[in-house]
């Protein structure tokens, strides 16, 4: 049975901009039936440039200054594929990703922003703190202040570019780096701070009464201006203007005219003369009808802007309607950008200036009033509103489908059972083609001559293993949940001390038409490629079925020396328990769903699903390990509990020794757990002591189910400090001693849980 209308569209959204968060809400809000959104984007945490200096002055913190694009686009029911758009080919509408195979759309939109223009001033590129993009520049000006801090000597601080950028981020430094200083009892090391500008004034868009202003500000605060003056070359520790002069400085930054990303010259795309995608007045691009652009990224043609944020806000709405008539086949609406607009530029004292053609204003409560503004639009995509499902089966809109599809999606709602849903082997063949297998000689029939059965040959003294994993997508990212499934299969084999050979895929498809299927197939089955290759695992065939949601595992085979064979059972007391990872990924997958998830919690959760067991299994081998586990379903409490019976033995876990992943603490104070929680609670029963710890919450992560978890090892005391130096240096970060083995006392409660 169908759960929602097949995808017949895929909308795909390039970039986290300020016009793209409006359209996440707004489909959000009203979704299109039919139309699948996909945002690709580098960053979990789109900055809200608005908020950028108040940010580097310390007024804001990281989450006020930041959108959240993991719940934001959970809310939107939107794809998050955390990525770089390297390419696109409009010709096979393909988008292309740094670090995932290309991703198709029927329509697409970008909004990127810009970087500062470096490449047209020998040196910038090289000596020069670009501003933008803000996240990269975040990390750069917490180097620039560790530095400043270290230097014995007073700073010289030169900042290129006097529009509003460039002079509210440098009154927000020289603010923060004075009190910084002061903290250190070192005021008479205060930076000596230089503003370049081209122009012969400073903010030379802006009136009269505004350039007064700030020129008084920067006399009052020693800022030594450099106007008229263009910056023609940048050096180590200097910089050279048109007029010959060289200034000395220790710390550059550009905050310049905007550039546009490199990859667009290659792209076909109708591009102006500086590199910026020209769209017309319904933000459609000029040359190619099925891609839209907004923000600093785009150019109307028929009326230029300057490159600000206030533009890119301002587009939002108009670009999402656009996008939902396009998508729905209708005329779509001009959108007139005013030629005046509001500026309101801080000066980091608490006061601001307000403008708006000639009209003008300042003082605290413009920086009271910019600082509502401010707020108020970040407080628009961190709340959202509880959306209820349609009592009834929507309709495709008219105009989204064409006959062939409509025909396609008539044929979905009488799909058959049994061997009827498996998905066709045309489909499956074209997406199995795109496919490369990693060979090895020990598979004697496999995908490459595909037959009833695969063949596969058992060396020599070797013994076999078996294994077989099955589960949901637990996010909708289908090449990262293939991978994650992949990683997922392995963990029994490598856990077991074995190498893994074979896999066979057991894949359920949402229904859809065909175009779309095959879409999903590649990206879900690329990324497991990805991972079995990687542990050099023959993917040798498998069955593909259609059902109401995406789900994917694998039947494992392993192979292993028989003296090398690892179990659950062995441990022996004096042992000391190792865990290889981090825990939490259920509460955490939980809290995504009910979008209380910050997107970073996601993305470290992510990474360590990623991150293959295999080394960690070779690693606690070496430093005899004497019983060793995955720890997935059943959890930390739940898997140790396996190893205790076998072994006969107890032990004891140190909560405080536990790693976390980041937000798992705090979702399960909040409430949140995993559907599978409360069975695995039933284990409480296994520890000696839970009524003393009852109230301790990190008591419920032990009960919490791991999906691609990391390894629970026994090692020798005597070793246990070696192999986890070792596993930190094959880059197991979190890897931890959690307890110790100790002489079984009472077997139904083998588990003692110190605070």
């Amino acid at each position: 049975m169908m759960v929602g209308p097949p995808v017949v569209k895929d909308l795909v959204l390039v970039g986290g901009g300020h016009s793209h968060v409006a359209v996440l809400k707004r489909f959000g809000m009203r979704p299109v039936p039919g139309v699948r959104l996909t945002l690709i984007c580098r960053d979990v945490d789109t900055p809200y440039s608005g908020m950028l200096p108040g940010l580097v002055g310390g007024f804001y913190g990281f989450d006020a200054a930041h959108i959240d694009l993991g719940p934001l686009s959970r809310f939107a029911s939107a794809r998050f594929y955390h990525d770089e758009v390297v390419e696109i080919d409009p010709v096979a509408k393909r988008v292309h990703c740094r670090g995932r195979p290309p991703v198709a759309y029927d329509l697409l939109s970008i909004n990127i922003g810009s970087t500062p223009r470096t490449l047209s001033v020998p040196g910038a590129t090289e000596h020069a703190i670009p501003v933008k993009p803000i996240n990269r520049f975040l990390a750069h000006w917490e180097a620039l202040q560790a530095r400043v801090l270290a230097r014995a000597a007073r700073a010289r601080i030169g900042v290129v570019g006097a529009g509003a950028g460039g002079v509210e981020i440098l009154l927000a430094i020289q603010k923060r780096l004075g009190e910084l200083l002061a903290e250190c009892g070192r005021l008479e090391s205060t930076p000596e701070f230089h503003l370049f500008a081209t122009d012969a004034d400073i903010l030379p868009t802006h009136n009269r009464r505004v350039r007064q202003a700030f020129r008084r500000t920067f006399q009052a605060r020693g800022v030594q201006l450099h106007v008229g003056q263009a910056v023609v070359r940048v050096g180590a520790g200097q910089i050279e203007c048109a007029d010959g002069a060289v200034h000395g400085l220790d710390e550059i930054l550009w905050v310049t005219q905007a550039a546009a990303a490199p990859w667009l010259v290659g792209s076909g795309l109708a591009l102006d003369a500086d590199g910026f995608i020209a769209v017309g007045d319904t933000l459609q691009s000029v040359s190619h009808g099925d891609i839209f652009a907004a923000g600093d990224i785009a150019t109307l043609t028929g009326a230029p802007r300057p490159k600000s944020g206030v533009f890119a806000v301002r587009e939002g709405p108009p670009l999402a309607r656009n996008l939902r008539r396009a998508l729905l086949g209708q005329a779509l609406s001009p959108f007139r950008p005013q030629r005046r607009f509001l500026s309101l530029i801080g000066s980091a004292d608490g006061r601001a200036v307000a403008s708006r053609g000639a009209w003008f204003a300042d003082g605290r409560w413009v920086w009271h009033w910019k600082d509502w503004i401010d707020r108020r639009f970040m407080t628009k995509y961190s709340t959202f509103p509880i959306m209820k499902p349609p009592t009834t089966q929507p309709a495709l809109p008219a105009g989204l489908a064409g006959e062939e599809v409509i025909r396609e999606i008539s044929a979905i709602a009488m799909r058959c059972g049994g061997c009827g849903a498996k998905v066709g082997s045309t489909v499956l063949a074209r997406a199995l083609a795109q496919l490369r297998p990693v060979r090895r000689a020990d598979v004697l029939i496999g995908l490459d001559a595909p037959d009833d059965a695969a063949v596969v040959a058992v060396p020599p003294g070797k013994v076999m293993m078996h294994t077989v994993d099955f589960f949901r997508a637990i996010l909708d990212d289908p090449y990262v949940f293939g991978k994650i499934a992949a990683n997922h299969s392995l963990g029994d084999i490598f856990a077991m001390g074995g190498e893994p050979q074979t896999a066979l895929a057991v894949v359920t498809v949402p229904y859809g038409v065909e175009a779309k299927v095959e879409e999903l197939l590649f990206q879900l089955l690329s990324g497991a490629l990805d991972v079995l290759n990687a542990a050099n695992t023959a993917l040798v065939g498998g069955h593909t079925g259609e059902g109401a949601e995406l789900a994917l595992g694998f039947s494992v085979n392993g192979l292993v020396d028989r003296d090398r064979l690892m179990r659950k059972g062995g441990m022996r007391p004096g042992d000391r328990l190792i865990l290889s990872k981090p825990i939490g990924t259920g509460t955490l997958f939980a809290a995504d769903m009910r979008l209380k998830a910050k997107g970073r919690w996601i993305d470290a959760a992510i990474a360590g699903m990623l991150q293959s067991n295999g080394p960690a299994a070779h690693c606690l081998h070496a430093h005899g390990a004497t019983a060793c586990t995955d720890v997935t379903g059943f959890g930390l409490l739940g898997h140790l509990v396996e190893m205790t019976k076998p072994s006969a033995v107890d032990a004891s876990i140190e909560l405080g020794r536990v790693p976390l992943l980041d937000g798992a603490l705090d979702s399960v104070k909040a409430g949140i757990f995993s559907s599978l929680q409360p069975q695995n609670l039933r284990l409480r029963r296994a520890i000696a002591n839970a009524e003393s710890i009852n109230q301790d919450p990190r008591l419920a992560l032990l009960f919490d189910p791991q999906t691609a978890g990391g390894l629970l090892a026994s090692v020798p005391a005597g070793r246990a400090q070696a192999c986890l130096d070792a596993l930190k240096a094959l880059g197991y970060g979190a890897a931890a001693e959690i307890g110790a083995v100790t002489p079984q006392g009472n077997q139904l409660e083998p588990i003692t849980v110190l605070a």
